[in-house]
């Protein structure tokens, strides 16, 4: 079980104002913007947690997701498809598998609960679930507001960049800097 109390140091107050504090021990006091995968290994956190209901029985439980595990999965997964995307999430992003109710036995039915609060969405429990495509627009266009990124256009270029700057935020690599993969795709065709 993860603990929050040493995952973030207590920022400077600005103008009298503390700021928020961090929802989550894998995120920052500020909105959407997350810590590097080695900055929570370093404080011991290995886990994320997060809230599933069963959109038939409405039991609620929570999950727990090995970091380790599964980031390597979504980056595994993006390795072997980036060239594919063309700067849109695959189906497999759009429309996720999400688990049975071990409850009542109901199909497809376990999905992350979302908070209708968008500053209080646990997007690094999403990304590693690999149900971001089941936010709604609105809710992955906040995200994309908060930390810069291109938040026009169809819900599939946007879920791109949600997953890619998640992934950026977590593990500062060339794999996922957008910038250097459209940059790359030009030299193709020089």
């Amino acid at each position: 079980i993860v603990g929050a109390s040493s995952a973030t140091a207590s920022p400077p107050s600005i103008n009298g104002a503390t700021p928020a504090s961090p929802p989550f021990p894998w995120a920052t006091n500020r909105a959407a913007i997350h810590h590097p995968v080695s900055y929570l290994f370093e404080r011991g956190i290995t886990t994320v947690e997060g809230e599933v209901k069963c959109k038939r029985c409405d039991v609620l439980k929570t999950v727990s997701y090995n970091i380790a595990v599964k980031f390597r999965e979504v980056r595994d997964f993006v390795s072997r498809n980036i060239h594919d995307m063309d700067d849109r999430a695959p189906k497999a992003w759009m429309t996720p598998a999400v688990p049975d109710c071990d409850g009542c036995g109901q199909r497809n039915s376990l999905r992350p609960v979302i908070p209708k609060e968008k500053e209080r969405i646990n997007w690094v429990f999403l990304l590693l679930g690999q149900t971001l495509g089941l936010c709604s627009l609105e809710q992955l266009k906040y995200f994309c507001a908060c930390t810069g990124q291109h938040r026009t256009g169809a819900k599939d270029r946007v879920l791109y960049s949600t997953y890619m700057e998640l992934c950026s935020q977590l593990c500062p690599d060339r794999l996922f800097n957008l910038t250097a993969e459209r940059q790359k795709r030009g030299q193709q065709y020089s």
